[in-house]
């Protein structure tokens, strides 16, 4: 068992409580689900019987966050969970509102990242591949969109072409070059090709 040492009312909405579970923040309710349940400082808990109260009293209204959340543009599913845990919704309520909202396609982590991929210009696949990562997406759903993409020469070319504007390009300015593209993620080979378009480098290199 577990004991509620304090329930506190939330600075931006009046209407809505936190409840600290042995000292730390667990979760957020309704004031009036507070009081329905008798939920008081110094009452001992099942941490799991919290999770009940709110899941049956708010999952509706975790939903309808999300939903208005991902109204913006696509999220990843780690993204939502994060969202609606920052929101003081538990485990089961955010894993309720995942399950509806992939059922209805509303998040989809695979088209998430073939959307970001199609979106973005000057970027290499690794580049590509550390950015979604940091946005949670799902490693097999990167690794699958990134395996049918294909590296743009032309977009290397284009990256590099204002990179060595207004420079000298002797050997040591291409070097530079290959290595700023490298910098932007895109794979060597790629690299390459692209800076053989602006001179010749030792092949060695």
């Amino acid at each position: 068992m577990s004991e509620i040492t304090s329930i506190e009312p939330q600075v931006k909405d009046k209407t809505r409580c936190n409840v600290y579970v042995d000292g730390r923040f667990y979760c957020g309710i309704k004031l009036e689900v507070a009081i329905k349940y008798h939920l008081k400082a110094g009452m001992t808990i099942e941490k799991q019987k919290l999770d009940e109260i709110q899941l049956e009293t708010e999952k509706s209204q975790a939903l309808d966050k999300a939903l208005t959340h991902l109204s913006a543009s696509m999220k990843t599913r780690k993204q939502i969970t994060d969202f609606l845990a920052k929101k003081g919704y538990t485990r089961a309520v955010c894993d309720y509102v995942i399950e509806r909202l992939e059922y209805h396609k509303f998040i989809d982590d695979y088209a998430y990242c073939r959307a970001y991929v199609q979106s973005v210009n000057g970027k290499g696949k690794r580049a590509l591949e550390t950015d979604l990562i940091k946005r949670g997406a799902d490693r097999a759903a990167i690794q699958a969109v990134l395996d049918e993409t294909e590296e743009d020469c032309n977009q290397a070319v284009c990256v590099l072409e204002k990179y060595l504007r207004g420079k000298i390009c002797d050997r040591q300015t291409l070097y530079k070059g290959l290595k700023y593209l490298l910098s932007k993620g895109y794979c060597y080979e790629t690299a390459k090709t692209a800076l053989e378009r602006f001179g010749d480098l030792d092949e060695n290199y």
